[in-house]
């Protein structure tokens, strides 16, 4: 195994090389290849989600090889190599898991959470002892929008800056929709209505952490359903030898209503 990893690293390395190296592949800096490390990540993901594992195993090769291209442009700076990522990463889940490798018990996956959560807490306090600490410090802003949403709602949860359980939250939506019902009446500026449509957005969020769900795969399998139901709706209405174009909105929704109504018939 060792030596196969050697041979991408080294792989990676003759990439890179002023000399006989790739001419892309010498130009990219951290900030060119960061979209295709996010890129390859959504990949993985989208690989589990279709239970392809032939692709799946591709697709971690994509992105081991993005982890293995960031070490190599750091390594060139004089900043840290392959070596060091891999001994950061086993010295932090050796901290994270001193129930495996220390003396502390856990017995269950839900006090394992609560454990790592403050494992997290304390190395961030740690790292920011010298300066003004957050609750919030440490989470990515480039992440999803969704995903940071609930991260941030999460951490300020742990504070107490929480509802106590669903139901105030779903109000909380509603009074959000109703602020963007009053902005639209009230021919409130562009800006203004975005900034309601976010409220909206981050109630909805907080909606769907207070009932255990996962925003981004709530939205994804929505997304995913309507995708689903628009290319069924588009197949029924051309099997009828006519086109999208042709239809006007109201039969359209009679068409997506024929799908949905076929859909629960099958289920």
């Amino acid at each position: 195994m060792p030596k196969k990893i050697n041979d991408l690293i080294e792989l990676m390395a003759r990439l890179r090389a002023p000399e006989g190296g790739c001419p892309w592949d010498k130009e990219q800096t951290f900030e060119t290849i960061a979209p295709y490390t996010i890129e390859e990540a959504y990949e993985v993901a989208d690989a589990i989600v279709r239970a392809d594992y032939d692709e799946l195993r591709d697709e971690l090769g994509d992105l081991l090889f993005q982890i293995v291209f960031h070490a190599q442009m750091a390594q060139e700076e004089g900043r840290f190599g392959f070596d060091d990522v891999v001994e950061a990463v086993v010295g932090k889940m050796t901290r994270r898991h001193p129930h495996v490798f220390g003396e502390d018990e856990i017995h269950d996956a839900e006090a394992q959470t609560a454990a790592w959560e403050q494992h997290k807490a304390k190395e961030r306090a740690e790292k920011a002892a010298d300066e003004a600490h957050s609750v919030l410090d440490g989470v990515a802003r480039t992440l999803p929008a969704l995903t940071l949403a609930e991260k941030f709602q999460k951490r300020a949860a742990r504070v107490g800056f929480d509802w106590p359980e669903a139901a105030p939250v779903a109000d909380k939506v509603i009074e959000e929709l109703d602020e963007i019902k009053q902005a639209l009446e009230g021919d409130a500026p562009p800006e203004a209505i975005s900034d309601e449509v976010g409220d909206l957005l981050f109630s909805c969020v907080n909606l769907a952490r207070h009932l255990g769900l996962d925003p981004e795969t709530t939205l994804r399998t929505a997304t995913l359903k309507f995708e689903r139901r628009f290319r069924a709706m588009e197949k029924a209405v051309k099997a009828q030898g006519r086109t999208l174009d042709e239809l006007d909105l109201e039969s359209m929704d009679v068409a997506w209503e024929a799908v949905k109504k076929a859909e629960k018939h099958h289920a």
